[in-house]
């Protein structure tokens, strides 16, 4: 995969990235057709192939470390069946009381 940009940035500042993005293709359809047209759609069309690029990586990023965490939860719970067990059943219990105190209320 290219990457052109080092700094890595959030799901925000990509989401705004998009935002100007498609402002930019709104704003471009509602002028008149010119010669730079064609430049235009094809700065907007590397612009969108980029920020698409990066969202993939941030995408696949997440999905990494969410299997990650799966995998080291399935360990812990195979290492230690009975303080799994110990855990979830005071979990709950306390979930329970909660919302048996809101119920009533």
């Amino acid at each position: 995969m290219k990457n052109n940009k080092a700094t890595a940035q959030t799901p925000q500042d990509l989401l705004n990235e998009l935002r100007t993005l498609v402002s930019e293709a709104e704003k471009m359809l509602g002028e008149s057709i010119s010669e730079k047209t064609d430049e235009a759609v094809g700065a907007l069309r590397h612009r969108y192939e980029d920020v698409q690029e990066r969202m993939s990586e941030l995408y696949e990023g997440a999905r990494k470390k969410v299997v990650a965490g799966a995998k080291k939860t399935d360990e812990a719970i195979r290492d230690n069946p009975y303080q799994s067990l110990a855990i979830a059943a005071g979990v709950a219990l306390v979930v329970g009381i909660l919302l048996g105190r809101n119920s009533k209320q």
